[in-house]
């Protein structure tokens, strides 16, 4: 086995460190009255952990597809999560139920991209998807939230990954 040294260590940390500096923008996220949501869970908790999942989804795609230097502003002004709330008397506060009928996610927002400080881009989107249960069985499907998170990675690549630079 191979002794690696102090010096070798901490000149490999510092190399991941900088890319990792180097590698990506930011996102600030803010909700815009969200206690008027169309649909972000019944109890505070899952309201919280809602706004909390959205922030740390927007986190991670600004992370793999913005430059370094830009910075986007996103408020998100209405959320309607995909399916509907069905009463239960095992589970406390219901089953989120998905079906192909009137109930597909939505989220609108307003965002401005920023570049070394500037405003280079801004717009108002409604973004949703009707099909959204035909894609419930794919990548991400056991993990919260997966229609929305789909939906914010189609926006977010059409808006600001490698082809919406051209």
């Amino acid at each position: 086995m191979r002794a690696i040294t102090l010096q070798a260590l901490l000149a490999a940390g510092s190399m991941l460190a900088g890319a990792s500096v180097l590698a990506a923008g930011s996102v600030q996220v803010s909700y815009v009255q969200p206690e008027k949501f169309a649909d972000i869970g019944m109890s505070p908790r899952d309201r919280d952990d809602t706004l909390q999942q959205l922030t740390k989804h927007f986190e991670s795609l600004a992370s793999r597809h913005l430059a370094d230097g830009q910075k986007l502003n996103v408020e998100v002004l209405d959320v309607d999560l995909a399916g509907t709330i069905q009463p239960s008397a095992r589970v406390g506060d219901g089953l989120r139920v998905f079906r192909d009928s009137g109930d597909w996610p939505r989220i609108d927002l307003r965002y401005t991209l920023e570049t070394a400080g500037r405003p280079t881009r801004s717009g108002e989107q409604k973004l949703s998807d009707m099909n959204y249960a035909r894609n419930l069985r794919g990548p991400g499907a056991g993990q919260p939230l997966p229609a929305e998170k789909r939906m914010l990675e189609e926006w977010f690549g059409t808006q600001f990954g490698p082809a919406a630079a051209k």
